[in-house]
């Protein structure tokens, strides 16, 4: 079975913050679920989100599954 174009695509974004910085008060890794229209963001999406490791907003961005 071929597989299907669909304009829009489960992705996840991943905290960029907690992925470099080993300095924190609990392990882990913030991660957002959404979705994206492929014909209008093309290129990889960045959104600011809060961050329940940091506690605060900072700039989540799209990663491979």
């Amino acid at each position: 079975m071929a597989k299907s174009k669909d304009i829009r695509i489960a992705i996840t974004l991943e905290c960029t913050s907690c992925s470099e910085n080993d300095e924190k008060r609990f392990s882990g890794v913030s991660r957002y679920v959404s979705e994206k229209n492929r014909r209008n963001t093309p290129t990889r999406l960045e959104l600011k989100k809060f961050c329940p490791y940091c506690y605060k907003h900072k700039i989540h961005r799209e990663i491979k599954k």
